[in-house]
């Protein structure tokens, strides 16, 4: 059930109803129910049981830490080591999880690279085949939300749960299994859990959030996707400067639908009384790949920072690994080395949660790691440069032309994340700088990948009003000062912008609500 469709909306708007309407202790049951019927609806409702079963394993887990740590006194004195006993069931609730993401999301990719190592050595390219398995909606969303938490009550930073519907919920909430955020229990589990009464601005304010969304999704992805998949469906009769504008449409088609079911995600949560993290902030403005990473899938990088790289930094193989590069290296370069090695490893997990395919890590992964190794050791010599140049480097036109630079480096990598193959990247990157056709801006040849003058019109007019409000984002609510407004002038922009939606979403001729191209995940 898509988060666009009329079905949706209808199961939402009971879903608001009852929620306002039963007493207030019993309004999280209303959210467990909702939750399990959205995977129930869904297009395959039997995969419920993965997400169930992690979270009983995630239960099963916490119980037993709490057992351990309750009798440690009475173990110690059989000989007995609570905490190995601890970290053991910690173990096997990461195992369970990460082994259950691994065979349906991530065997094919051990099988190709397998094939493709044994290839290289002259052995048969078919030695695996493949496994198709159906994975449930959000596992990686929910895998990494139950592994957090339970790593978070491991080290005693979370309360554990003893009631393990509200577990579920946690885990299951329904808008964040379809583009997420990935939830932390410390910020933001308490809340599912606490009475809600009705509230008229967190309910229209949360509403106004939700129509922006479908704005960004329906009224310019939809859009851009028509150019994407022109483009890169047939990328032999589009060479030259039509690869670059796919995947600047493909940027921007990405970004519209992830931040579009953002912000349909969290309007939803807000109408509930709910506050849950953002999970961009305008990323196309960052000046550097890092600052990127800090406005993009922002609880994406938390988590990895501080569930993968920040462990990885401090194992004993990192440890003793740092002590010998110092020595070799001296103290500064040393701790350099060490953390360019971690980050290593940091991206390729971003990469492959990406999905399973090379083009993920590297598109997705490794590029950006490349990218921020070398800024880091060529930052001196940028400097340098700017200041024998005699170069303000806080100019402001300084920092736009450090924001399409930025754009540009992050646009070679969405090649990757949309061609079919690592080998059809890089046969396209070579096409789009070896064919110089810029004449196509100027022939019409640019109404043939998809939308004719009227709707390419409109996509335009629409990627101006997002960079309009974008503008205005980075200054302060918008909605807050739509707000401060006449009730006429606050009813003009919301209908206009309603009936916008209305009249110029891109349905499609057989009317189907728009997938989130993150729903798989």
């Amino acid at each position: 059930m898509s988060i666009t469709s009329f079905y949706f909306l209808l199961f939402y708007a009971c879903v608001l109803l009852i929620y306002y309407i039963v007493p207030k202790k019993g309004q999280w049951v209303i959210l467990l129910l909702a939750s399990i019927l959205y995977y129930l609806f869904s297009d395959n409702g039997f995969l419920i049981f993965y997400p169930v079963a992690a979270v009983l394993a995630c239960y099963v887990g916490i119980h037993r830490m709490v057992r351990v740590k309750e009798h440690a006194d009475e173990l110690k004195a059989q000989g007995r080591d609570p905490e190995r006993m601890r970290r053991r069931a910690l173990i096997g609730v990461i195992v369970v999880n990460v082994g259950a993401l691994f065979l349906l999301k991530y065997i094919n990719f051990g099988i190709n690279t397998i094939n493709g190592v044994s290839s290289l050595f002259g052995g048969s390219s078919e030695l695996l085949k493949h496994l198709d398995w159906l994975a449930p909606l959000g596992i990686s969303y929910y895998s990494l939300t139950l592994i957090g938490y339970v790593v978070d009550v491991y080290f005693e930073i979370a309360e554990p749960l003893k009631n393990p519907g509200k577990l579920a919920l946690y885990g299951m909430f329904f808008p964040c299994m379809l583009s997420g955020p990935i939830l932390r229990y410390r910020e933001d589990g308490d809340q599912l859990y606490e009475p809600h009464p009705f509230n008229y601005v967190q309910v229209t304010r949360g509403m106004q959030r939700m129509l922006w969304g479908f704005f960004k999704v329906l009224v310019i992805s939809e859009r851009m996707g028509l150019i994407v998949d022109t483009v890169y469906g047939n990328a032999a009769q589009y060479p030259g400067l039509y690869i670059w504008i796919g995947t600047v449409a493909f940027a921007f088609q990405l970004y519209t639908n992830f931040s579009g079911g953002m912000d349909i995600s969290l309007g939803i949560a807000q109408t509930l009384g709910l506050r849950l993290p953002e999970n961009f902030e305008r990323p196309f403005f960052s000046k550097t790949i890092s600052e990127y990473w800090r406005r993009w899938h922002i609880t994406l990088g938390v988590w990895m920072k501080d569930y993968v790289f920040y462990p990885i930094l401090r194992s004993s193989l990192f440890t003793k690994l740092g002590k010998k590069l110092r020595a070799r290296f001296g103290k500064k370069r040393g701790k350099q080395l060490t953390t360019f090695a971690g980050m290593f490893l940091l991206w390729f997990a971003v990469g492959i949660w990406h999905g399973g395919d090379w083009k993920y890590v590297i598109g997705s992964g490794l590029l950006h790691w490349a990218y921020i190794v070398c800024g880091e050791l060529l930052g001196p010599v940028y400097a340098k440069g700017m200041a024998k140049l005699g170069i303000d480097p806080k100019a402001k036109w300084v920092d736009r032309l450090r924001v399409l630079r930025t754009f540009f480096l992050v646009n070679i990598g969405f090649v990757f994340f949309r061609a079919d193959s690592t080998g059809a990247a890089l046969s396209m990157l070579k096409e789009a700088v070896s064919v110089f056709n810029p004449g196509i801006l100027i022939d019409g040849s640019i109404f043939t990948l998809g939308l004719d003058w009227i709707e390419f019109t409109i996509a335009v007019v629409s990627l101006l009003m997002l960079l309009a409000v974008s503008l205005m984002q980075e200054k302060g609510s918008v909605r807050e000062r739509i707000g401060k407004k006449s009730l006429p002038v606050r009813w003009v922009i919301w209908y206009a912008l309603l009936f916008y939606v209305i009249l110029l979403g891109n349905y499609g001729p057989d009317y189907s609500a728009a997938e989130f191209i993150y729903q798989g995940f």
